[in-house]
C-alpha cells in the first residue's frame, strides 16, 4: 500500500491527539493530580471541543461546577453539543488572559496544550493564579517542542525543519521548559513536573499528530528547506526506517 502524507490541517486534531496514546497518558496524569472532588468549582481553560469537560462534571457532581473557556466559538459549540444536559457546565467564548472570574474563585484549574499558543504564556499563567483559590491546585500539560527528534535524511535537513518548528510553527516553542518558572514567578508552588514522551514508529501515525509533510512544505515556502532538501525529506519519511518523538510535561502547581 503506498503511503502518502497529510497536506492540510484536520478538522479533527484536537479529536486525534485526545484519542492518541500521549493524550491519553497525559490526561490520565493530569486528571489524577487534579484531585477532583465533590463540590469543587474547576476552570478548563482552552477546552477546545470540550473532550475533558464531562468527566470533570462527574467527578464534582451536582453540587460542583465547570467552566470551559475557548477564544474559537465553534469549539465552544462543539464543546456545548458534548455537555447538553449537564446542569453543572458552562462553556463560554473568553480570553484567557482576561478571564471574566473573581480573584480565588475556582478550586482547580487546567490545561492542556493550550499555553504554547497564547500571546503572553506568562500573562495567562498569572491569570490562573489570579483565580485560582489558596489551596487549589492547577495542572497545566505542555510540550516542549525543543525535544522533537526525527530521523531525517541528514542533519542539516533535519536541522532546518526543526529548526522551522520552534521558529515559526509553535508560538511558544519552549513553553515545556518554561511553564515551572513561569508558575513561581506568578506566586505558585511547583508540585511536580511529569515528562511523558511520544514515540512514533510509523510515519502516517506521526504524521497524524505531527504534520510532516503540511509542515515540511510551509518550511519549503519559508526558505527554511530548498525544494530538493524537502523532496528529500519527504522522500526518506516515507521510504526509511521511521523514528521520531517529543516530550510533554505536565505541570502540577498548589496555591
Amino acid at each position: 500500500m503506498t503511503r502518502t502524507l497529510e497536506t492540510t490541517h484536520p478538522d479533527d486534531y484536537l479529536e486525534r491527539l485526545a484519542a492518541s496514546d500521549l493524550g491519553r497518558r497525559s490526561k490520565a496524569v493530569a486528571t489524577a493530580a487534579l484531585d477532583l472532588a465533590e463540590g469543587q468549582a474547576v476552570l478548563d481553560l482552552g477546552c477546545g471541543p470540550g473532550v475533558d469537560l464531562p468527566a470533570f462534571a462527574a467527578a464534582v457532581g451536582a453540587g460542583g461546577s465547570v467552566l470551559g473557556v475557548d477564544h474559537d466559538p465553534r469549539a465552544v459549540e462543539a464543546a456545548r453539543e458534548r455537555v447538553a444536559g449537564a446542569g453543572n457546565v458552562r462553556v463560554v467564548v473568553g480570553d484567557a488572559h482576561a478571564l471574566d472570574l473573581g480573584t480565588g474563585s475556582v478550586d482547580r484549574a487546567h490545561t492542556d496544550r493550550v499555553l504554547q499558543h497564547v500571546t503572553d504564556p506568562r500573562g495567562v499563567v498569572e491569570e490562573i493564579a489570579r483565580v485560582l483559590r489558596p489551596g487549589g491546585r492547577a495542572v497545566l500539560a505542555e510540550p516542549d517542542w525543543g525535544t522533537l527528534a526525527i530521523d531525517g535524511p541528514d542533519a542539516g535537513t533535519t536541522d532546518a525543519y526543526q529548526a522551522f518548528v520552534v521558529e515559526q510553527v509553535v508560538r511558544n516553542a519552549w513553553l515545556g521548559r518554561r511553564l515551572p518558572g513561569l508558575a513561581e514567578h506568578a506566586g505558585l508552588t511547583v508540585d511536580r513536573v511529569v515528562p511523558l514522551t511520544a514515540v512514533f514508529r510509523d510515519v502516517v501515525e506521526a504524521d497524524r499528530f505531527l504534520g510532516l509533510g503540511r509542515v515540511a512544505e510551509r518550511a519549503r515556502e519559508a526558505g527554511y528547506l530548498t525544494d530538493e532538501g524537502a523532496r528529500r525529506w519527504t522522500d526518506h519519511l516515507l521510504t526509511a526506517r521511521f523514528f521520531a518523538s517529543v516530550t510533554l510535561f505536565v505541570v502540577v502547581l498548589d496555591r
